[in-house]
């Protein structure tokens, strides 16, 4: 077979699995999602099988099980506690009106930024940002639009629990039989690659559970530092400052773009307080965002180098490049997966081209 007909069979089988995966993408999002659940898991899992009860170990199925149920106890518990809190924050924002408004210290400000815009911006003169906001605050926030809101979203709940139990089940397994995708992935390439695809996957399974791991423990450090500095400086209510750094601890995933939002959550709230208590929207803003400023400090300084640097063996230089890469070519979803999608890459690049100095130079930790 000529090299012409090898390459044309090589790129129809490309496009055949592209629009395979295209075609059953949700499918595909199961099976991922499901993967690294299995990696966030697989340190307890590991630990399980090791341990002894009455000199016998516990068969891999138990063990599955119980990693499973921990990792849901962990989601149910977090979606319990907060979703209350979620629906109190949005019955204040959906009791704000224009006499509350008025009432408080940030109606100067918001006064002030009315003159500018009449004066300097050549906004027509009936112009309110205070009714502004009102509205729509009341619009998107108010009590009837997110009762709406809540409706929309059980029509979708047949499709959550769907996702859900394919999910679980599909992670179960990832779990019991260990390699189970990674041996279907070999099978997909000839018989004397087989080595080498091996000692590939096996190093991206052991690089992607140390960053999985640690982003979970990022998450849950920023949610602890926001939640102590909330509470303590901003003077918070413990229940809003754990409701913000849950929310700033989610987001902080998306690299650059989310600590942005996380700010902008937090500034959010500062405003909803200030409206329904004797406080000063100017100060209450600046001591949210100092303490957004200086988690940002710990995790940039301290926490995202090991995980992101140290976890996958790379250059911070080499992992800001790929995620502004990522971002410009497929946005905030291209963010998120840029380092897990790098990671594989840097790997296979070692297994196959590694007779480039290029190549060498970026595996050389690997």
């Amino acid at each position: 077979m000529n090299k012409l007909a090898r390459y044309i069979i090589i790129a129809a089988i490309t496009a055949g699995v592209l629009f395979v995966v295209w075609y059953f993408l949700n499918i595909v999002g199961y099976v991922l999602a499901a993967l690294a659940l299995s990696f966030v898991g697989k340190p307890l899992m590991s630990a399980l099988t090791r341990l002894k009860i009455k000199q016998r170990k516990l068969p891999r199925f138990v063990c599955a099980a119980i990693t499973v149920v921990a990792l849901w106890s962990v989601f149910l518990s977090f979606f319990f506690f907060f979703i209350p809190l979620i629906a109190e924050q949005a019955n204040v924002f959906g009791n704000i009106d224009q006499s509350l408004l008025s009432a408080t210290s940030v109606d100067k400000y918001l006064v002030q930024i009315n003159d500018f815009l009449h004066h300097y911006a050549n906004v027509d003169v009936d112009f309110s940002i205070k009714e502004k906001i009102v509205q729509e605050l009341g619009s998107v926030l108010g009590v009837e639009k997110i009762s709406d809101y809540l409706g929309s979203v059980m029509g979708v709940l047949k499709g959550i629990a769907v996702a859900a139990f394919a999910v679980t089940f599909i992670t179960f397994f990832f779990l019991k039989e260990d390699g189970i995708f990674f041996d279907f992935v070999i099978l997909l390439f000839p018989t004397h690659y087989k080595d080498n695809i091996t000692r590939a996957l096996s190093s991206v399974n052991k690089l992607l559970v140390r960053y999985f791991v640690g982003i979970f423990c990022d998450m849950l450090c920023m949610l602890t530092l926001l939640s102590i500095g909330l509470t303590l400086i901003a003077e918070f209510s413990l229940k809003q400052a754990m409701l913000i750094g849950l929310i700033a601890g989610v987001l902080n995933v998306i690299p650059y773009v989310g600590p942005l939002v996380g700010i902008a959550t937090g500034v959010l709230f500062a405003l909803a307080a200030s409206f329904h208590a004797d406080l000063a929207f100017g100060v209450l803003a600046l001591k949210t965002i100092a303490v957004f400023a200086v988690a940002q400090i710990v995790d940039m300084a301290f926490l995202q180098p090991y995980i992101y640097a140290n976890s996958i063996k790379a250059h911070p230089l080499e992992i800001f490049l790929v995620i502004l890469i990522a971002g410009s070519l497929a946005g905030i979803v291209g963010m998120l997966v840029a380092i897990p999608t790098y990671t594989i890459l840097r790997v296979f690049a070692k297994e196959f081209f590694n007779h480039f100095r290029v190549v060498q130079k970026l595996t050389e930790k690997i």
